[in-house]
């Protein structure tokens, strides 16, 4: 029952009674508990931390002396596991401690670990900071390490950021510390670190760059020689010296944040470039034009993206190098042997894979390099592609997901994209409507962008980046080439070969394995294959890239035997750069070629390395394609590429849209053969051509001494079309001689003295065509055997016997017709003997057409007819 109260005040009392009845101490309960839980659970997770840390640290390698100071040199081999060449045994000039002026070992504290020398290997300072950031935005999203942990790392560890990796880091770095002073381990930093190209340690850096000791170094250029071991290459101030500026300039600013320099300090070397500090390339790193240098280029990226040193590991490297292949493309590139070049400066860069398994068999850096390590221009570069992305992002993408048959067509039209901006193709002519197969044959910009429209750009990226491509955003311009940030030759190879694989790819790889310097432990880095398209869309691509080569834009690519799928691409300067460098609209700042067989797939770009310069001959790269693809393929069997199951290729009405099926009596002039994917195939015949065409060019021709006529005719080639050939003599009743599939036929057993009419029909599936008709006309002959008169004189005691016989005796061709018997045609041999005297009434030429009646034994006659 409710309790009752007179008052609200007496309510609030009540209420204040029944909270002081409640047992004291229920809250403190409470918190203790959760205190003793957290307790508990931060015991069980230090624990836990413990055991996984361990666990981690228990399989680290051992802290080896003699891998800290001496760098042991790899070995490279090829394809064939020979030895090709060694490296670790670059320019490197040791410095002690004591040697390193101030300036210089400042900038790197204030750029790699400014507590160096205040913390036992680990700073929990800056690891704090960097747990927060990964928390933030992702495991490996921030490092910590110090001097002393990238030391571990060069020396022992990979660069790969897993837990594992960071706690035997740790490990290593705090037995580091208690084996060795800071200044030894400080030394070993410096003198280990790459330096860009073949340099490595900050005493070889400063003579390389600035052709100075150490202790004569400028602040700028002790700020860019500290900057360098994040990213070597890139900043190499004599292949990138914008951004080794940059870099220069960062490294300037924390040396300022640090108090190592004033703002004034940084401001003045901020605005020193670096282009005016460095030397003349030194003659130590000009190449000496070893074939193989392209290729190595490519070993140490793979090597270093594992978190491995090719230098200074002591590593076997296996690769996929053919020593002959690479050799070839370097002497393409480099001699005027096999390809005559405009000049020296203009650049190309090459690559050759094989087709199956994506290894990289050759690589062509560039012509006439003169910097060891410098820009490669056939992995390094990224250049708008031009028409040879339409295959990857516009057909490859439409025939994937809308099953577009090689017969698609497109309205070739004045179009715009969907903005409004106008897009022409590159004669700024229009051709109506064409199928997908001529517009890339053509190289036609409209249809392409009509196709990656019809897919959607989210659909054409998710394609483009299944092959290698790599793209991060997609507008409509990137259809005909238009990119932001471009390809690489070597990543265009990639998603080519995909196509020659039967859709399969694999992402090209120049290093099947790694033997660690311990001699037994081997990492194995063949790619795993994956299917990113359709068997059909990989088979039809390759067919309709085939005919870009047979009769397209890429004719120039042609090999004898070797059946070739291929495209051209080429690329446009902008308004403002045809202004700005005063050029003509037609000139072109980048040419492509990439094709395949079904055994190698090669790209080819060439152009200048400053964009202001436009491609002299667009024609170079299908040149130096087809050297390189003609040397490849010699002596060996390259099969064409094989239609599946899932494609299916109908004869289709040429200019029928949508495609209807020919009619087996379409003229061939006006089918043409097209692939569509099963269960998409059209299913309608046209019926423009219907009917079945008689035989044209019916023509006989007699032969007296066989007494045979032979019949030939001309008739298109349809499959399973038979001809019934009839006889007619002296107007008697139409008979069937018999019926052939061949365009011939033969007349046994005629009678002279008789005329002949002979019908020929075509039959196709129970239908007969219109006949045509030819007449042979034997009345001007006799019935006398060609032996009767053979060498006789003229008889005239005959002429009124063989007329009475003709006369009275019965009508040659009733009864049993001649004819009747066909066999195969054997016009026989004629012999034409010794001319007679002609009979009275057959003298003269009476027949259609035919030659001299009477005479001698052996003559014919010959007689064509039309069909009615």
């Amino acid at each position: 029952m409710t309790e009752q109260y007179k008052s609200r005040t007496e309510k609030r009392r009540a209420n204040q009674k029944n909270k002081q009845k409640q047992p004291k101490g229920k809250g403190k309960s409470i918190a203790k508990k959760i205190f003793l839980t957290m307790i508990i659970v931060g015991f069980l997770c230090l624990v836990g931390g413990l055991g996984t840390f361990a666990y981690f640290v228990s399989d680290a390698p051992k802290l080896d002396p003699q891998k800290l100071k001496v760098p042991v040199p790899s070995k490279i081999y090829d394809m064939n596991k020979e030895l090709v060449t060694e490296l670790g045994t670059e320019k490197r000039d040791l410095v002690e401690f004591n040697e390193i002026p101030d300036l210089m070992k400042n900038a790197v504290l204030a750029t790699e670990d400014v507590r160096f020398f205040k913390h036992n290997g680990i700073d929990l300072i800056r690891l704090g900071g960097a747990v927060i950031s990964n928390i933030t935005d992702g495991f490996g999203s921030q490092g910590a390490s110090t001097l002393t942990q990238q030391v571990v790392k060069l020396s022992f560890l990979s660069e790969e950021k897993t837990l594992k990796r960071k706690a035997q880091e740790a490990w290593l770095a705090l037995q580091l510390e208690r084996n060795f002073s800071k200044e030894d381990i400080f030394e070993m930093y410096v003198n280990r670190v790459s330096m860009g190209g073949n340099v490595y340690g900050i005493k070889a850096a400063a003579q390389t760059y600035f052709n100075k000791s150490l202790d004569e170094l400028t602040l700028p250029e002790a700020a860019l020689i500290a900057g360098l071991p994040q990213r070597p290459n890139a900043y190499n101030p004599f292949v990138n010296p914008d951004l080794a500026d940059q870099r220069k300039n960062t490294v300037l600013s924390l040396m300022h944040q640090h108090g190592f320099i004033s703002e004034k300090e940084m401001k003045e070397a901020q605005n020193i470039s670096i282009a005016s500090l460095i030397v003349n390339k030194p003659e130590d790193t000009i190449k000496d034009d070893s074939p193989y240098d392209s290729f190595v280029d490519q070993i140490i990226e793979e090597v270093e993206a594992l978190g491995y040193n090719a230098f200074t590991d002591g590593l076997e490297i296996y690769t996929t190098m053919d020593p002959n292949a690479q050799k070839r493309v370097n002497d393409i590139l480099n001699t005027d042997e096999y390809i005559k070049y405009p000049n020296d400066e203009i650049q190309a860069g090459v690559i050759l894979l094989d087709t199956q398994s994506g290894e990289i068999r050759a690589i062509g850096g560039g012509r006439h390099q003169k910097v060891r390590r410098g820009l490669n221009y056939a992995i390094d570069i990224k250049r708008q592609p031009g028409s040879t992305i339409k295959p990857v992002l516009d057909y490859g993408p439409a025939i994937e997901y809308l099953k577009y048959s090689t017969y698609q067509i497109f309205k070739d039209e004045p179009y715009t994209y969907s903005d409004g901006t106008p897009v022409k193709n590159y004669n700024g002519k229009n051709y109506g409507e064409v199928t997908m197969r001529y517009a890339l044959q053509e190289s036609l910009n409209i249809p392409a962008v009509k196709a990656i429209q019809a897919v959607g750009l989210e659909k054409a990226k998710e394609f483009a980046n299944n092959l290698g491509i790599g793209l991060k955003e997609i507008y409509e311009s990137y259809a005909i080439g238009g990119f932001g940030g471009g390809v690489s030759p070597l990543q265009l190879a990639g998603a080519y070969s995909a196509f020659g694989n039967g859709g399969i790819y694999n992402e090209p790889y120049a290093i099947k394995k790694i033997v660690l310097s311990d001699g037994e432990t081997e990492i194995n880095l063949e790619p795993k294959p994956e299917r990113v398209m359709s068997d059909y869309t990989a088979f039809m691509i390759s067919d309709m890239l085939k005919t870009v080569v047979q009769s397209g834009t890429g004719r120039a690519a042609q090999i004898s035997g070797v059946p070739i799928a291929g495209k051209t691409g080429t690329t446009n300067y902008t308004k403002d750069e045809l202004k700005k460098y005063n050029l003509k609209s037609s000139e072109s700042p980048d040419s492509w070629f990439s094709g395949y067989s079904t055994n190698y797939t090669a790209t080819v770009w060439v152009g200048y390395e400053k964009k202001a310069k436009p491609v002299d001959d667009t024609k170079l790269p299908i040149k130096i394609f087809k050297s390189l693809m003609t040397y490849m393929h010699d002596g060996i069997d390259t099969p064409d590429f094989k239609q599946p199951s899932s494609v299916v290729k109908l004869p289709i009405e040429k200019g029928s849209n949508p495609a209807k099926l020919a009619s087996p009596f379409t003229p061939e002039s006006n089918i043409v053969y097209e692939y569509f994917v099963k269960g998409t195939e059209p299913k309608e015949t046209s019926k423009k051509y219907e009917s079945i065409p008689a035989v044209t060019n019916l023509s006989v021709d007699y032969n007296q001494q066989n007494a045979t006529a032979s019949l030939n005719w001309n008739y298109e080639n349809v499959d399973n079309v038979n001809f019934e050939v009839h006889l007619s003599a002296d107007g008697s009743g139409d008979q069937i001689l018999g019926t052939t599939d061949k365009n011939s036929f033969e007349a046994n057993n005629l009678v002279p003295g008789l005329k002949y009419t002979f019908t020929v029909y075509a039959v196709y599936d129970g239908h007969k065509s219109d006949p045509a008709s030819v007449t042979l006309d034997l009345s001007s002959f006799t019935d006398d055997s060609p032996d009767n008169n053979q060498g006789n004189e003229e008889d005239t005691d005959n002429e009124g016997t063989d007329e009475q016989e003709d006369d009275s005796g019965s009508t040659p061709g009733q009864g049993n017709p001649p004819g009747t018997n066909p066999g195969n045609p054997n016009p026989g041999n004629p012999n034409p003997g010794t001319p007679s005297t002609p009979n009275p009434g057959n003298g003269g030429n009476n027949g259609n057409g035919g030659n001299s009646g009477g005479g001698g034994n052996g003559s014919s006659q010959n007689s064509t007819g039309s069909g009615t």
